[in-house]
């Protein structure tokens, strides 16, 4: 097996193990709210990557981590790992789940958005092109494709789910200039999520114990979804070139359309279906590569 090969099915691996957060996130909110699930997944995923990290003797470079350090980690935690998962539960605990689920994919759009702003990089043609279909998409979708009238089924979480999005695109962008080892760094990132939530938890909501019918999506989101899946895709790009398994990433958003309308017979109408194209589009139009660029 060549390398690309492996890097392509460890990738692969990932995209099934991301796409099925609108699953774990329904399933896992029975009786538990967003806090509580939060709290209870993070727990999971940081006992897993700070396990890993202490098997691996990478736990040792915690010592290299000045304050400065922890300060700026903590605070890529706290956007990326609470405030995004904190809101995206939120919308598919109380909204339809395609619609949560169009939302939550606007972050790679976002995020060249954010790259251009904040890291002074050139508006190419294909950043443009990116951001059109994007836009496109959650137009479609949120118009169910009458775009006279926008009726949503929950205006106000539906626009928490968007506002997390542009959290997790703002994070991925400050994370580039993050140097120190990804595993300790995820592990961090998880643990500042497990404080957060529980301190949330209490304040917001109340402790509270999963079920028998929760635990298990629990530890399928912990441990695969947001745990595993890290090491996984850590793997995957040793294996071979980023650029190359970018593009994998973006079944993800499909992926996750057909696990909703299999477990949860949500219907899947034509405006859905047309929005994921444009997004999933949106972002294969900007992994290309063109190199045709208008001066910023």
């Amino acid at each position: 097996m060549t390398p690309r090969t492996r890097g392509t099915i460890l990738a692969m691996v990932c995209v099934s193990f991301w796409a099925l957060i609108p699953v774990v996130a329904s399933l896992g909110q029975k009786t538990l709210d967003h806090h509580q699930f939060l709290f209870w997944s993070s727990l999971v995923s940081f006992t897993v990557l700070a396990t890993s990290a202490i098997f691996t003797g990478r736990i040792r470079k915690v010592r290299c981590l000045c304050p400065k350090d922890w300060l700026h980690l903590l605070a890529l935690g706290l956007l990326g790992t609470y405030v995004y998962y904190l809101l995206l539960y939120l919308g598919y605990s109380r909204a339809i789940g395609m619609e949560v689920l169009v939302l939550q994919y606007t972050w790679p759009i976002l995020m060249v958005l954010f790259s251009i702003v904040i890291l002074k990089e050139r508006v190419s043609i294909r950043k443009l092109i990116a951001l059109t279909l994007g836009f496109a998409g959650v137009v479609t979708v949120l118009t169910k494709g009458e775009f006279q009238s926008v009726k949503l089924s929950n205006p106000g979480v539906i626009a928490l789910v968007g506002l997390g999005a542009a959290c997790f695109a703002l994070f991925s962008v400050l994370s580039k200039n993050v140097k120190k080892d990804p595993l300790l760094v995820v592990a961090i990132y998880f643990f500042c999520a497990c404080i957060a939530s529980f301190v949330s938890m209490l304040f917001f909501s109340e402790f509270a114990y999963p079920t028998i019918d929760e635990i298990i999506p629990i530890l399928i989101n912990g441990l695969f979804v947001n745990g595993l899946s890290y090491l996984i895709w850590l793997i995957a790009l040793k294996s071979t070139e980023a650029s190359y398994l970018a593009p994998f990433t973006l079944i993800t958003p499909v992926l996750s359309a057909i696990y909703l309308v299999v477990f949860f017979d949500e219907p899947f109408l034509l405006a859905y279906s047309l929005g994921l194209v444009c997004i999933v589009a949106g972002g294969l139009v900007n992994s290309l590569g063109l190199r045709r660029d208008i001066p910023t």
